[in-house]
């Protein structure tokens, strides 16, 4: 029996055990098998290490993306967390060649991906407010969102969380520089049902907080 000859079921749970690149190589076998590829329902789930990842041609974005994750672990991220007015030449040039990618890639899924539920983003320095408030903005079933190290967002993004994220449960803001201990303690405070995570976040010292920003601070919010 040919693998062409299985129904779409069968090809789409076969696909589900390949990776990205796999899929791809097998879709370019036959035009059969390549349709099975170009099917949202195969990529409710998208995962990145890399930023190299996400210019590949091996993925499909569609209304059935329910978790996507782009977590870049790199020795650039620590380069695209200086400021910028403190750069050399050479760090800015090695972040000119990347600086867009990831914002790029996510206003196409705000675009594409209105069911989106879970995002992941870690080392992403230089995304912005305004791509993370179009996520918001464009994905109203979301309910986690979780970034790390991504220095290119403020307080901005957690001011529209009230007003775009209303299903949203779960937020971290993780050694995210640019947030302010003021602009966390409004959004718990206009949505207290919200689980919040800030490590190191807003100027938050590891081991120790001070007492008039415990006082202000709701305990759900994961100071450390």
């Amino acid at each position: 029996m040919l693998i062409t000859q299985l129904n779409r079921e069968c090809l789409l749970h076969l696909f589900s055990f390949l990776d990205k690149d796999s899929r791809l190589r097998l879709s370019q076998t036959c035009r059969d098998l390549m349709l099975v590829f170009q099917d949202p329902l195969l990529w409710p789930l998208l995962s990145f290490s890399s930023l190299a990842e996400l210019t590949k041609k091996n993925y499909i974005l569609g209304p059935a993306l329910k978790y996507l994750s782009v977590c870049w672990y790199s020795s650039r991220v620590k380069i695209c967390n200086i400021e910028d007015w403190d750069k050399t030449s050479l760090q800015k040039s090695m972040c000119s060649q990347h600086q867009n990618i990831v914002s790029d890639f996510l206003l196409k899924v705000s675009d594409r991906c209105p069911n989106l539920r879970s995002l992941t983003l870690s080392g992403c320095a230089h995304v912005t407010d305004e791509v993370l408030i179009k996520i918001l903005s464009s994905c109203p079933q979301l309910r986690n969102l979780k970034l790390e190290n991504c220095s290119g967002m403020s307080d901005r993004t957690l001011a529209a969380i009230p007003t775009f994220a209303g299903r949203l449960h779960i937020l971290h803001v993780n050694f995210c520089r640019n947030v302010t201990q003021s602009g966390l303690c409004q959004v718990q405070e206009r949505c207290p049902r919200l689980v919040m995570q800030a490590i190191r976040s807003a100027d938050m010292i590891a081991d120790r907080t001070p007492e008039p920003i415990l006082q202000r601070i709701p305990r759900k919010l994961i100071l450390r």
